[in-house]
C-alpha cells in the first residue's frame, strides 16, 4: 500500500507540474486532475503577478504564460511558504531561466521588485539614531542599518515599465539604496557611487566612526580633493543618517 501510494504521488506531483509530458495517475478522474493542476498553477501564478507588478506589465499574456509555466514546471523549491515564493522565482530566474528571447534586463528587475517585499516583512527593528547622533557622526561609530540594502545595478530599473524597455545598458550603472522607514514604508533612493561606496564600506567592514568612514572613502576616490570630499562626505553621512540608513552601532 505504502509503495503504490507513494507512486501515485509522485505522478499526481509530476502531473500537476507539466501535464504535456506527464500522465495523470490511472486511478484518478482525469478532469478532477485537471481542476486541481490549475487550482495549483494559478496560485502561483497570481501570487508571482502580485508581486512583481512590473514585470508581469512588460510581458503579454504569452510571454508571461511561458515564463511562470516554465518556473512551475522546472524550479524545485525549497520551502512551502508563500511569502518566500518570490525568493525562490528570483533564484529561478539567476540560476535555471535560460531563454535567449528574454529582456536582457529580466533579473534585475525581478530583483528590484523582490527587494520592496524582502524588505517590507524583515524582521529586524534596528535602533535609529537622533538629531545629537547626526550631529556628531564623524566621533560616533555608525553602522548600516539591516533594512537598508545599498545596491547596484546596470540597468535604470526604477524606470523600467511598458514605455521603457531598454535592450542595452547605459554606460553608467544604476546606483540605490532601498530602506525601510521607522513607520515601516520602504523607499527606493537613487543615490551616487559615491555614496553607494561608502555604504558597502560599512557593510563590508563593519562599525567604524564617520571619520574613519570618510577615510576610507578619500583612498576609493583619490581623484577627489580631501577637503571637498571631507566636507560634501559628512552632509552625505549626515543625511543618510536623517533617513535611518545609518544608525548608531551597538557596542560589542
Amino acid at each position: 500500500m505504502a509503495a503504490h501510494f507513494a507512486v501515485t504521488q509522485e505522478q499526481f506531483a509530476s502531473y500537476i507540474r507539466d501535464p504535456a509530458n506527464n500522465q495523470p495517475p490511472a486511478d484518478v478522474d482525469p478532469g478532477r486532475m485537471a481542476m486541481y493542476r490549475e487550482l495549483f498553477f494559478n496560485n502561483i501564478d497570481s501570487f508571482i503577478g502580485s508581486n512583481f507588478p512590473v514585470l508581469r506589465a512588460i510581458l503579454d499574456d504569452a510571454q508571461w504564460l511561458e515564463l511562470t509555466q516554465d518556473f512551475f514546471t522546472r524550479h524545485s523549491s525549497q520551502t512551502p511558504y508563500f511569502s518566500e515564493i518570490a525568493e525562490e522565482f528570483l533564484a529561478y530566474l539567476q540560476n535555471e531561466r535560460n531563454n535567449p528571447n528574454d529582456y536582457p534586463f529580466l533579473l534585475e528587475l525581478a530583483h528590484y521588485e523582490w527587494v520592496e517585499m524582502a524588505l517590507s516583512i524583515a524582521k529586524e527593528s534596528p535602533l535609529l539614531g537622533d538629531a545629537a547622533f547626526a550631529e556628531n557622526l564623524l566621533q560616533q561609530n555608525i553602522e548600516l542599518s539591516p533594512l537598508a540594502w545599498p545596491l547596484l545595478y546596470r540597468y535604470p530599473v526604477q524606470m523600467i515599465g511598458p514605455e521603457f524597455l531598454p535592450l542595452q545598458a547605459p554606460e553608467q550603472p544604476t546606483c540605490l539604496v532601498v530602506y525601510r522607514d521607522q513607520l515601516d514604508q520602504v523607499h527606493f533612493l537613487q543615490t551616487s557611487g559615491l555614496t553607494l561606496t561608502a555604504l558597502q564600506v560599512l557593510q563590508d567592514q563593519g562599525a567604524m566612526s564617520g571619520a574613519q568612514c570618510l577615510q576610507a572613502l578619500a583612498a576609493e576616490f583619490p581623484q577627489i580633493e580631501p577637503q571637498a570630499l571631507m566636507a560634501n562626505g559628512l552632509a552625505m553621512l549626515r543625511e543618510l543618517a536623517e533617513k535611518g540608513i545609518l544608525i548608531p552601532a551597538i557596542a560589542a
